[in-house]
This record gives C-alpha cells, sequence and structure tokens, in this order.
C-alpha cells in the first residue's frame, strides 16, 4: 500500500538524531514538544514500526529509526538541490548541463570546447566532473551524468543488458606514452611494453586523477607494483619532474609532445593495447537529451571531424 510522507516529519527525524533529545529537535522543528511527539507517534502508527527507544535519559533511534532517517536525509538533500536549481531557473539560468570525463578530456579537450560552448550558450551551467572511464559509463547509465567522455572501453563490449540505452560517439585518438629523461636507460627504446617500465620511479598525477588509478590498475593487473615517487597536480608538472630526472611518467601523446618543446624529455611509444586512446562520447538516448545538451555533442562531433582532418 502507498505511503505518503510528510517532509517536516523527515527532518524531525534526522534532528533527533543529531541532538539525541525530543525537547531540543522538537525546537529546532519550530514545533512544540506535545506537537512533535504527536507527530512521532502517528507516524509510528502509520509506519507499524516503533522509530525510538524513549528512556529518562532521552531517546535513541531504533533499527527501524536508523533506516527512516537515512532516507530522509538523502531526500531532504535531494530537495535542496531541487530548490537550487529552481532558484537558477528564477534567476535566467535556462539549464545546467552534468559533464563526467577521464583526465585526458578534462585537460586536453574540455577546457576549449568548454569555452566555445558557453559562449554560444550563456544561460547554461556546467558541472564538469573527472571519473575513471567505467564509472563515467554507469554514471551516464542511471542519469548522474548527461554526457561522459572517456577512453579505453569498447562500446562492442560494453555489457548489453545494463547499457543498451547508451550511445557511444567517436571523439578524438590521443593515446598514452611513456616518458623519460634524455638519458634515461630506456631512452634508446622507441616503444616499450608498460612492464618494463616498473623497475623505475614514476612521476604521477595526484591519486585523485583518474589517470593515477588506471595506471595503478594497469600493474595491479602484471601483479607489480607502481612507484610513484613525486605527484603532482597536472600534466606540465609531471614533464618538468622528467626533465630533472626525477623519474619516468606515463602521460596523452598529445601533451607529451607539446611539452617536448618546453622540457628535455624523451617519448617512446607503449606496446600495451590498453596505450591506445580512442576517446568516446556517451551518452544516454541522443534524441532525448535537452537541446542545449544537443549542441555539446554537436560541436564535439564538429570539433573531432576537425581534429581529423588536420594532417
Amino acid at each position: 500500500m502507498a505511503m505518503r510522507f510528510d517532509i517536516a516529519d523527515m527532518q524531525l527525524m534526522v534532528n533527533i538524531s543529531e541532538v539525541k533529545s525530543l525537547t531540543k529537535a522538537a525546537e529546532r522543528s519550530f514545533l512544540s514538544l506535545p506537537a512533535a511527539s504527536n507527530r512521532i507517534k502517528n507516524l509510528e502508527n502509520n509506519l507499524g514500526t516503533d522509530l525510538l527507544y524513549r528512556s529518562s535519559q532521552g531517546v535513541t533511534l531504533t533499527p527501524s529509526g536508523e533506516a527512516f532517517v537515512k532516507h530522509s536525509t538523502n531526500v531532504l538533500r535531494q530537495l535542496e538541490h531541487l530548490n537550487a536549481d529552481m532558484r537558477e531557473f528564477a534567476q535566467g539560468i535556462k539549464g545546467k548541463l552534468r559533464v563526467f570525463a577521464n583526465t585526458t578530456a578534462m585537460s586536453e579537450f574540455m577546457p576549449n570546447l568548454l569555452s566555445q560552448y558557453l559562449h554560444k550558450h550563456p544561460d547554461v551551467n556546467v558541472e564538469l566532473r573527472e571519473r575513471l572511464s567505467y564509472r563515467i559509463v554507469q554514471a551516464v547509465s542511471e542519469g548522474l551524468a548527461d554526457i561522459g567522455v572517456l577512453a579505453g572501453i569498447d562500446p562492442s563490449n560494453v555489457d548489453a543488458t545494463n547499457y543498451e540505452h547508451l550511445t557511444f560517439i567517436p571523439y578524438r585518438k590521443d593515446n598514452l606514452v611513456l616518458i623519460t629523461p634524455l638519458d634515461h636507460p630506456l631512452a634508446q627504446h622507441k616503444e616499450v611494453s608498460f612492464v618494463d617500465t616498473l623497475g623505475y620511479d614514476y612521476i604521477g598525477l595526484s591519486e585523485w586523477s583518474a589517470i593515477h588509478h588506471f595506471l595503478r590498475q594497469a600493474a595491479d593487473n602484471l601483479g607489480m607494483p607502481l612507484k610513484f615517487r613525486v605527484e603532482v597536480g597536472g600534466f606540465e608538472g609531471v614533464c618538468r619532474m622528467v626533465a630533472a630526472q626525477v623519474g619516468i611518467g606515463v602521460i596523452p601523446e598529445s601533451v607529451a609532445y607539446r611539452q617536448k618543446e618546453y622540457n628535455q624529455i624523451n617519448i617512446i611509444h607503449l606496446k600495451d593495447k590498453w596505450a591506445i586512446r580512442q576517446l568516446q562520447v556517451c551518452v544516454r538516448q541522443l534524441d532525448f537529451l535537452p537541446p542545449f545538451a544537443q549542441d555539446l555533442v554537436q560541436l564535439m562531433k564538429e570539433d573531432a571531424k576537425t581534429e581529423s582532418q588536420r594532417p
């Protein structure tokens, strides 16, 4: 049987869980003590279970009370987000676009792309977050992201049962390469396997970056540790540290060749299949996206086409 829940009851229970006192929770909820007590009794009657243990020392949550508070907290948080979004619409902001991208897309392609997009769409806000590629697919599938930009996932191998409603659009190619100091023992090679690099100290991005986790996972799959000697905040920092002979690193090829103009580094191709990177744009049914979201996807298609035509 469907039940109706009162927001005031939810907030009262959350307040009780925080202050461990019905009297103080009533004050927080701007209710009299009898009114608060009556609300809790009616709620318990409707649910058919006790939500509170009552004693002379105060009140504590029963297991069902803890479950109720957990769900109430999530509902109230979502309502806050709803209010915030509606305020933005009232202030003239017509839409909000959630984009999840991997490290390469975040640092290399999205800044210029979003600059163009936002110039044409001043009434749209963009929430841009960095995530691992498989997390991006999951987020788009679950509706937590509108658009994903990812690599290392073959759309033909994606679980059709869970993700049959997703659309994958080829974007750019940007392979991962190894960079070393000019006089490093590996510098004489044109290409190497990742496993042959794991005996050396690495320079990497911070543990919060998607590529950090990706490389650690690649090393774990080989049953070997990845030794990060230094962790920095961006690809430029990786290149400068490598040029200073602190260690070696794995970064996108486009970054490596651009930074080679300013840093004394050597670029070596990786033999591993995962180093060949085809970026994909991932969306739920494209035609059902808001027009302003479809515009960003179209801009990315045009960007990919322009890049493919360059010599």
